[in-house]
């Protein structure tokens, strides 16, 4: 529910991996006046992802925390729950992602949520995109999933990058120039707009310096986040600096 003392607009839950380091920094630097961002973190015992074997284990573990991380958020008794990590919102193509959205709904006792699989499908609509390249930090299994979910919504994948990060919290440690590289490969004459996925690395910022070098949206899924959960619950503020999603939409 509102804090009337600093945020009557609103209290957002945002669940997200012990390892994340880049999700909170993100998110309060694209703060608006009168709503509050409060973690619930999954723990992460083995941060390991150096295969894809890894990465699997890696996902099965964080489902088994996931709830304690919800639960001890709830105690805040937030008004609207976020997805602060990406991997999972993405995870079995639309039907899974539409049963993990029930299982975040019913965990919360029937908050809104927003995911990131969610508000990247939401921001291309918007933005009118069909034919997009990806980045991400993922090994290949993660890779897949990805590319699976965008194209059951409908986008033509001309290309998807994975940065094979070895740990999950070496993501958030990827320099901008290799980021920078990254969308490059994935980009294209005849490609609409280019996508990031993974919330421990740090793209907000960069992304928005790319919209404006290369013409066209480059969605940093952590601005795409903030930006589908401030709309889906009635906050219109504009915000500069994180791409034409947060400033125009």
């Amino acid at each position: 529910m509102p804090n009337y003392h600093f945020a009557p607009r609103g209290t957002f839950a945002v669940i997200l991996p012990s390892t994340n380091v880049a999700v909170e920094a993100e998110y309060q630097q694209m703060l608006v006046p009168g709503i509050s961002w409060h973690s619930g973190r999954i723990l992460i015992r083995d941060p390991v992802l150096d295969s894809d074997e890894k990465f699997d284990q890696f996902m099965i573990d964080l489902r088994k925390e996931i709830g304690n991380a919800v639960e001890n958020v709830m105690t805040a008794h937030p008004d609207f729950m976020v997805m602060g990590m990406s991997s999972e919102t993405f995870w079995g193509g639309k039907a899974g992602a539409a049963k993990f959205e029930a299982l975040m709904k019913e965990l919360s006792g029937g908050l809104d949520i927003t995911t990131g699989a969610q508000a990247v499908n939401a921001a291309l609509g918007k933005l009118g995109a069909k034919r997009i390249g990806i980045i991400t930090p993922y090994q290949t299994v993660g890779d897949e999933q990805v590319e699976a979910y965008m194209t059951e919504c409908g986008y033509d994948v001309a290309a998807i990058h994975g940065l094979k990060c070895p740990t999950a919290k070496s993501i958030a440690d990827v320099e901008p120039e290799v980021l920078r590289g990254a969308f490059r490969k994935v980009d294209g004459p005849d490609v609409d707009a280019l996508v990031q996925v993974g919330t421990n690395l740090v793209a907000a910022k960069l992304a928005a310096q790319l919209e404006e070098e290369l013409g066209k949206p480059v969605i940093a899924i952590n601005s795409a986040t903030v930006w589908h959960a401030y709309r889906m619950h009635g906050i219109a503020d504009q915000i500069k600096g994180f791409g034409c999603l947060l400033e125009k939409h």
